[in-house]
């Protein structure tokens, strides 16, 4: 049995949950010889996959195993034909870079769809060694933790920015959007986060998970190629992202902060985001004024490690008296969130933020016909008329272009505030009302 040295601090296995990728990877495995699924460490790949080839004549190997892994190193055209007829799952492919040449062959000979399942935890555009990128024979799939809505068991929940484009002209439906959860609930949410592992933990064992979790990632995945100091300063780095959660990325201060030299915050960031631990937010400049400031916000993708990392515990954010501590923390997990629904959603968005001289706007989505949909993130209770100011000033400056611009706080139930500008609790993400 080969022990996956991510599965630390397990006391039981989490309950299988459907997942809302599923069915576009099943769509991508009937029409693609190759389907790629990538994302971090414990997000659930090696599982969807499984779930993706039950029923199949299939056959599964991960590059964990030391044999597998020999095996694919001394004779890697022999190993992508072991799938024979069926589909051959290949796990953590990116430990064998060179396996990419030979699926690349074995898939131009015969393009059958559903040859291969590939899953990786570092991004496969950026492995060295000798490689292919399998342009126009693979389709991708990019699996992040669970949303919400999966942790619950929903199979068919909707995504937030399609209920607000359905329902942007019908205030009876921002008034319905209601909830019974208190800020300490909301606070156990972003402090557990969605790695599945982490699904029914309680905050003791959670803890040492991503204690465990971090050390492993940064010592095994990240440290290949980095010089003596570079776990510590990967480790620092990290620890500043994550105290700066869903803050403008400036590298300057940074290297400031951190003591690294400038150039090599960008190599280290780059290899941060290329394990799916750190993602950014690029900036919204529709060139409708001069005035934007072109820096992305960075975030830790996963609310409970960056909570973690933060040294933030549940009592002290659930606690107003505490400070603003909650505010970026929630920012980060709520952009988490719809990119997460963005993956499956039929609502096609890029999701930017804003930022103009004499306001900013944390969440732009912008639709395919140039529409936006717009969300403000306050750890307020109350929606006063100062949190609508970017969300104004974007939609007088957009007009028609602008459906609706929405503060997602912490308040029990949703209101109307002017025109095209409502306020909906949190939870509106995972518990919007059909009709």
């Amino acid at each position: 049995m080969v022990v996956n040295r991510y599965d630390v601090g397990m006391v039981s296995p989490s309950p299988l949950r459907p997942r809302r990728l599923f069915d576009l990877g099943r769509e991508m495995l009937e029409h693609s010889s190759v389907v790629t699924i990538q994302g971090a460490r414990q997000v659930g790949k090696s599982t969807l996959a499984s779930m993706l080839v039950a029923g199949r004549d299939h056959r599964s190997v991960t590059l964990d195993d030391i044999a597998v892994l020999d095996a694919a190193r001394t004779d890697p055209w022999s190993f992508v034909r072991a799938g024979g007829a069926g589909t051959l799952v290949i796990d953590e492919v990116q430990r064998v870079p060179e396996l990419t040449l030979a699926i690349k062959a074995a898939v131009d000979q015969d393009r059958r769809p559903g040859r291969f399942i590939l899953t990786g935890s570092a991004d496969l555009g950026q492995m060295s060694g000798a490689k292919d990128s399998l342009a126009g024979r693979s389709l991708n799939l990019h699996l992040r933790p669970f949303t919400q809505g999966e942790l619950a068991g929903a199979a068919d929940d909707e995504d937030l920015v399609s209920a607000v484009v359905a329902h942007a002209q019908d205030a009876a439906w921002f008034h319905s959007v209601r909830t019974d959860e208190t800020r300490r609930d909301l606070v156990e949410r972003i402090c557990r986060g969605g790695y599945p592992p982490v699904a029914e933990m309680p905050e003791r064992i959670r803890e040492a998970w991503f204690s465990s979790y971090t050390d492993a990632l940064l010592r095994e995945d990240a440290a290949h190629g980095l010089r003596a100091d570079g776990v510590s300063r990967l480790a620092g780095l990290l620890a500043l992202l994550a105290a700066n959660q869903a803050g403008e990325l400036v590298k300057a201060r940074i290297a400031s902060d951190s003591g690294v030299p400038a150039s090599t915050v960008s190599n280290l960031l780059d290899l941060l985001t290329g394990l799916f631990v750190v993602d950014t937010l690029p900036p919204w400049t529709p060139n409708l004024t001069t005035r934007e400031v072109g820096r992305r916000k960075a975030y830790i993708v996963d609310s409970g490690l960056a909570a973690w990392l933060s040294r933030l515990r549940p009592a002290q954010l659930a606690d107003p008296l505490q400070g603003k501590a909650l505010g970026p923390l929630l920012e980060g997990f709520v952009v988490s969130e719809v990119v997460r629904q963005a993956g499956w959603s039929r609502t096609r968005s890029r999701l930017f933020h804003y930022r103009a001289r004499s306001t900013e706007v944390d969440l732009v989505c912008e639709l395919d016909d140039g529409s936006v949909v717009a969300f403000e993130v306050k750890a307020s209770a109350t929606a006063s008329a100062r949190m609508f100011t970017g969300l104004r000033e974007l939609r007088d400056l957009l007009g028609d272009r602008f459906r609706a611009g929405v503060v997602l706080n912490t308040a029990d139930h949703g209101h109307v505030h002017a025109e095209r500008l409502y306020a909906l609790p949190v939870q509106a993400l995972w518990t919007t009302p059909r009709g």
